[in-house]
């Protein structure tokens, strides 16, 4: 856990994040978490349907019918039917909102060159994944979800906490994600999405040497 301007960040293994402070408490893509249901959250992030983003399963115990409003992509839909909380919103990229004085907007996220087949990329534009640019107590906070580097990370504005995945395959490498980093140039980055499907500690350090901004590797929860 690391504290950031007022703000409790965590990591919850491979996407998966919680931010509490300001009287409210965010939760991003949980995948194999430790967290309790007696926590629920006041909004749960989801960027796109793949099994280690939306899991019904981890987005329960941090949801509750009478607290917890979901923002996910579009393509969440059918799997999030029957998912414990008080609102569900879809949304695509440019969508933008607020919920218990936190206000979001979803932004692009897609893979240029991350192929399963011959020219034909994981996470293609048209299939609708999404990131978040959050402010939460005057803190900005992107989760990109599964991307590469893409055009539209130069029009972010000021971030001060960039989540940037760094395990290659489905998303960018550690190299890439330095790339991403000296794009946008946060205050802060905290690399992800290693360690459980793809990707090592190892990923995390390489992008620390590369990035220049500041880096904290922090430990999953247990």
């Amino acid at each position: 856990m690391l504290t950031y301007k007022g703000l409790a960040i965590t990591w919850l293994g491979h996407a998966g994040f919680r931010v509490s402070g300001g009287g409210v408490e965010l939760v991003f893509d949980p995948y194999l978490i430790k967290m309790r249901k007696e926590r629920p959250a006041n909004l749960v992030f989801i960027t796109h349907e793949h099994f280690d983003h939306l899991s019904p399963q981890d987005i329960a115990k941090v949801s509750s019918r009478e607290k917890t409003v979901i923002v996910a992509s579009k393509n969440c839909m059918a799997g999030l039917r029957g998912v414990p909380c008080r609102e569900t919103l879809h949304v695509a990229p440019s969508d933008e909102g607020q919920v218990s004085g936190v206000k979001y907007r979803a932004v692009p996220a897609y893979n240029t060159n991350k192929y399963r087949a011959a020219g034909i990329v994981y996470h293609p534009p048209e299939y609708g994944g999404v990131g978040f640019v959050v402010d939460v107590a005057g803190v900005r906070i992107y989760h990109p979800g599964d991307t590469d580097v893409i055009p539209e990370m130069k029009a972010l504005g000021r971030i001060d906490v960039a989540f940037l995945p760094v395990s290659g395959t489905y998303v960018m490498t550690a190299a890439e994600a330095a790339e991403a980093a000296n794009l946008i140039n946060p205050d802060l980055a905290i690399p992800m999405h290693y360690g459980v499907i793809v990707g090592s500690k190892n990923d995390a350090i390489e992008f620390k040497r590369l990035a220049k901004c500041r880096v904290e590797i922090l430990d999953a929860e247990e």
